[in-house]
């Protein structure tokens, strides 16, 4: 299936000279988002995954139909503040400043094989934070899938040494 026709192109969105990948033209087509979902399924069996963890908001979107797909659990990478108990933080750099991500201090346990989720892997920033808080706790990163990878950003050179499935590439 060409995934690419159910992604719709928003040109100057959020702000003029981006041309945004909007994928809730995917998610709202049945059979497109079910494609899209059993193919990181299909990833994910070949590398005996035992959690699935995803940033917010949409690593949510990828990784719960997957981690059900899979029988296995979901833990939320989420901002500071929103998740309610104990939690480990990592700052990552932004192109103006820093931001963090959190995860629950047990959401992993050590030797957990991992798949990490997203929509998207653009600069990869966020991704290396999710990866700092799983290998944080003894996780181990199996691999890292995503819906669309935009490559001229270079963000799979922040990923270096790990497994990454990207659906489409822009």
């Amino acid at each position: 299936m060409d995934l690419k026709q159910y992604v719709t192109i928003v040109p100057d969105w959020p702000k003029e000279g981006i041309v945004f990948k909007d994928i809730t033209t995917l998610m709202d087509n049945g059979e497109a988002y079910k494609f899209a979902t059993d193919e990181i399924v299909k990833y994910a069996q070949e590398k005996e995954i035992d959690l699935v963890v995803g940033p917010e908001a949409r690593g949510f979107i990828i990784g719960c139909p997957v981690a059900y797909a899979l029988g296995v659990g979901f833990a939320p990478v989420r901002k500071p503040g929103k998740l309610p108990r104990e939690t480990i933080q990592v700052e990552y750099g932004l192109e103006y400043g820093k931001d963090a991500l959190t995860i629950h201090k047990d959401a992993i346990k050590p030797g957990q094989r991992v798949l990490i989720t997203d929509d998207l892997l653009a600069t990869g920033g966020t991704i290396e934070a999710t990866i700092k808080l799983v290998e944080q706790l003894g996780g181990v990163v199996a691999g890292i899938a995503f819906l669309i990878e935009l490559s001229y950003l270079e963000g799979r050179k922040k990923l270096d040494g790990y497994d990454i499935l990207t659906l489409m590439e822009y």
